[in-house]
């Protein structure tokens, strides 16, 4: 891999041009001032998502038109081609400057939407689409599941009868995040219910503004409106935004489920990382018990990062991951939830009313929310299922008629 800089050179090339379009946090870094938030799903108006979006948007712009985005794509994509793990190396120095937190529709597009469609795109498809969502010009959200469905997704049934040169789809599809924002939505419908269930799935990318689609937010226990049904009611979709073959939706699928379970692998982290900033910064001695609680949740965060790493490579690679992605996947959910018992342990009381104190009410945010991570991108029940069946070799779960 000749002309790859080495390690410490490419942190020093990263924190250089850093430094020439993005300012330090500076006292956003200081414990005890600046942003206390640690919501794992943000708290927003339809307003102030745009305006977030926007602003995120222009930076993801700069990075790729300064070639720090899309680092590990090819050239001919925008790309510089390097090792998966420089995205993590750039990522650990930008965190050092005070540029837009990135939304969930960001690595939707980037890191789930753009493999898939580098994957089972047509030439034609690949040319439309995948610079535009790398550089953020378009961004695309998922319309996967549905309520009748709960964690089978092959059990949807937001029909596609085809109509000519395109489709018409019709059906409702729940907890989209980004459907607010997103140009597209990538739609898993039934196109065969004649067959077995697997067999009769076909993916389409929807645009979020044709006639037909409605978008509603739910509300959420935080308060916070982050999801939304989204309601297709014959929604014309061209022959031409299908991704992937009729009948072949079930392996587009999995395809984004992969990288859903890398995304979700990788989330959580700052919050681990914060609540043990928080065990360095308690007002007093930690116990036995909370040294042993803070080292179990450092431990789990490094091996939660370590396990990312080799999803993101088949993904780099052009390649369909591998059952690894369910084991990252059940790790986040792991992490994220020893991080709320550390924080218990650490605030006790102080947790639970909003004094005003710097650092301790903000917790609840992240002890509402991140329950949420044990049912989204596939639930923990489904992924000990992927482990024990393709991994492990036992027997699979027993389906009842027409499953």
């Amino acid at each position: 891999m000749d002309g790859i800089p080495g390690l410490d050179e490419f942190r020093a090339e990263a924190r250089r041009w850093l430094k020439g379009v993005a300012p330090p946090r500076s006292a956003r870094q200081e414990w005890g001032s600046g942003d206390d938030s640690v919501a794992v799903f943000e708290n927003r108006t339809e307003a102030e998502e745009r305006e977030h979006t926007d602003r995120t948007r222009d930076w993801e712009r700069t990075r790729y038109d300064q070639g720090w985005g899309a680092l590990a794509w090819p050239p001919e994509y925008g790309g510089r081609e390097l090792p998966v793990h420089y995205e993590r190396l750039y990522r650990s120095e930008e965190s050092a400057f005070d540029v837009p937190r990135r939304t969930e529709v960001f690595p939707v597009t980037q890191q789930l939407v753009a493999p898939a469609v580098r994957i089972w795109g047509t030439e034609e498809q690949r040319r439309r689409w995948l610079r535009p969502m790398l550089r953020t010009d378009e961004l695309a959200c998922q319309l996967f599941s549905e309520t009748e469905a709960g964690s089978d997704l092959a059990a949807v049934r937001t029909r596609a009868v085809r109509d000519g040169d395109g489709w018409v789809l019709s059906g409702h599809k729940v907890w989209t995040s980004g459907a607010r924002v997103a140009t597209w939505g990538v739609a898993v419908c039934r196109t065969d219910p004649d067959v077995p269930k697997h067999a009769g799935i076909t993916v389409f990318l929807v645009r979020m503004d044709a006639p037909g689609v409605t978008v509603r937010p739910i509300r959420q226990m935080t308060g916070g409106s982050s999801f939304n049904e989204v309601y297709l009611d014959d929604v014309f979709v061209p022959d031409a935004d299908r991704l992937g073959p009729v009948g072949q939706g079930w392996r587009v699928t999995l395809t984004v489920l992969a990288a859903e379970r890398l995304d979700s692998g990788v989330l959580g982290l700052d919050n681990a990382d914060r609540a043990l900033a928080l065990a360095r910064h308690l007002p007093r001695p930690l116990t036995g018990g909370e040294e042993q609680q803070a080292a179990d949740l450092y431990v789990r965060a490094l091996v939660q990062r370590l396990t990312g790493l080799r999803v993101t490579s088949a993904l780099a690679a052009g390649r369909e991951p591998g059952a690894e992605a369910s084991v990252g996947k059940l790790h986040a959910t792991a992490t994220m939830r020893a991080t709320t018992d550390l924080v218990q342990q650490l605030l006790g009381p102080r947790l639970a009313a909003d004094t005003g104190e710097w650092g301790t009410y903000a917790w609840t945010e992240h002890l509402l929310g991140a329950p949420g991570y044990r049912i989204a991108g596939g639930s923990d029940e489904i992924q000990r299922n992927i482990l024990a069946e393709r991994v492990l070799g036992l027997p699979k779960e027993p389906k009842g008629e027409g499953r």
